[in-house]
């Protein structure tokens, strides 16, 4: 059953009054872009398992599993807020605690064009070894002002299409901040939406190194795994891991090996030596893990000794 309730408040809240589709859907004209028609629809039947979802299919990135990222994305005021959190019976979150599904691209947040700031950004890309086909599959983009100015936006998705976080980069040649972070949490799967669980994955620290490696990698934004990739890795039918951490990480690499061998995992240590998958490019990682052997536990014993 449509809540009539939800609906009045969105309506207050974009300045507009939505029109019923189908599925207890209302559509509205997106204050993201200006559309040509109304493609942002937010679901209002409390009987559903979507309700209080919104996206505009015209956007394609621009949803959520609640309305509370699109109210904050207009500045509703706090009394809407509060209003449509209650209706929807959602709790409310600091910045720090803000559930992943409450976030958004950055407002600023661009796709690539013709413009200067534009081609300074993929003159960084391109540096960093990222083709067009990378940039496109993976929505990358970029921001030439606001809280992420002169940075690269690398968002990450998961199983479902939406997304849990982003990662950015300045393109600056002398940046004051190479990086900045989203509030949120970091226990999510990076990039699962591309990733087959079917296959063999292969572990890395940062999404540079990701797009490098290309094939069914999963960034762990650093040298430690989050609890929710743990918890997936573990429980799956995977059986091949391969680990391709900085040399400076080995003992981390190594904590990470004996887990997943305890756990009747077939585990590849990818020896990088002094260099990273983002600086050795697809072709030559590709042949450095086709030669890497499976680590046995001698070969586990042995490394944590030379440590």
């Amino acid at each position: 059953m449509v809540n009539h309730l939800l609906v009045n408040t969105i309506n207050k809240a974009l300045g507009q009054a939505g029109y019923p589709t189908a599925r207890g859907n209302y559509a509205y004209n997106c204050p993201r872009k200006n559309h040509r028609h109304a493609k942002l629809e937010v679901n209002c039947d409390d009987s559903s398992p979507y309700y209080g979802n919104f996206s505009c299919w015209g956007c394609g990135d621009f949803k959520g599993k609640t309305v509370i990222p699109l109210l904050k994305y207009i500045k509703a005021p706090q009394p809407l807020m509060n209003e449509a959190r209650s209706i929807l019976k959602v709790k409310s979150y600091n910045k720090i605690e803000e559930k992943n599904e409450d976030l958004l691209l950055p407002p600023e947040f661009k796709n690539f064009d013709s413009s200067l700031p534009s081609r300074h950004a993929m003159v960084y890309l391109k540096s960093r070894g990222i083709t067009k086909e990378d940039i496109e599959k993976y929505n990358i983009g970029y921001c030439e002002s606001g809280e992420y100015k002169n940075m690269i936006i690398i968002p990450s998705y998961d199983k479902d299409g939406i997304l849990n976080y982003f990662m950015t980069r300045s393109f600056e040649k002398e940046p004051y901040r190479k990086t900045k972070n989203p509030k949120v949490s970091r226990n999510i799967i990076p990039f699962e939406l591309f990733i087959n669980w079917d296959l063999p994955i292969i572990l890395c620290e940062g999404p540079f190194d990701a797009l490098a490696i290309k094939r069914n990698t999963i960034p762990l934004l650093g040298k430690l795994i989050s609890k929710e990739l743990m918890i997936k890795i573990v429980s799956s039918t995977i059986k091949k891991i391969y680990i391709a951490l900085d040399k400076d990480a080995l003992s981390r690499s190594l904590q990470l090996a004996e887990k997943f061998m305890s756990e009747d995992k077939v585990v590849y240590l990818v020896d990088l030596e002094d260099e990273d998958p983002s600086d050795l490019g697809f072709e030559k990682f590709t042949k450095l893990i086709q030669n890497t052997h499976p680590l046995t536990q001698y070969k586990l014993l042995e490394k944590k000794l030379n440590i």
